[in-house]
C-alpha cells in the first residue's frame, strides 16, 4: 500500500528491514521506513513510515507518521498521523490531523490543535486613526 506522502517525496533517508532491530535515537531529514523493530527516540520533521512488519516503541517527535505496523509510546506529529488497515497505534498523541482508516486500531489519548488564525486588533468606534 502506498501512502500519499510516499508518492510526493522520493528521498528515503533510511530503512530498517524486517528481521532487524535497533535501539537508540533516530534522526533523519526526509523520510525513514521501519519494517523491523526500533526502540527509542525519533526526532525529525520528515515522514516516518512503519511498515506491516514494523514495530516502533518510544518517544516520537516527527512531521508525519504513517502506520501499517505497530507503534507504542508518545507521538507528537506536526503535520499528520495516518493509521492504515491493520495498523495499530497505542499512544499519547498530539497532531493537527488524524486519519484512522477502516480496519486500523488506535488506543490512547489524542490532543488535536491547529494553529489559530491571527485575530485582528479591534479599535473602538470613534477612535479610528486617519492618515
Amino acid at each position: 500500500m502506498k501512502f500519499k506522502a510516499e508518492a510526493k517525496r522520493s528521498a528515503l533517508n533510511g530503512f530498517l528491514d524486517s528481521g532487524s532491530s535497533t535501539q537508540g535515537e533516530l534522526r533523519f531529514e526526509t523520510s525513514f521506513r521501519v519494517d523491523g523493530r526500533f526502540q527509542g527516540k525519533v526526532a525529525s520533521e520528515g515522514d516516518l513510515v512503519v511498515g506491516e512488519s514494523g514495530e516502533v516503541e518510544g518517544d516520537l517527535k516527527i512531521g508525519a507518521l504513517y502506520v501499517t505496523g505497530t507503534v507504542r509510546g508518545t507521538v507528537q506529529a506536526s503535520r499528520r498521523v495516518q493509521i492504515a488497515p491493520g495498523g495499530k497505534l497505542f499512544a499519547e498523541l498530539e497532531t493537527p490531523s488524524l486519519v484512522i482508516e477502516d480496519g486500523a486500531l488506535f488506543e490512547g489519548r489524542c490532543a488535536m490543535q491547529r494553529e489559530a488564525a491571527p485575530v485582528p486588533k479591534l479599535v473602538p468606534v470613534g477612535r479610528e486613526r486617519t492618515g
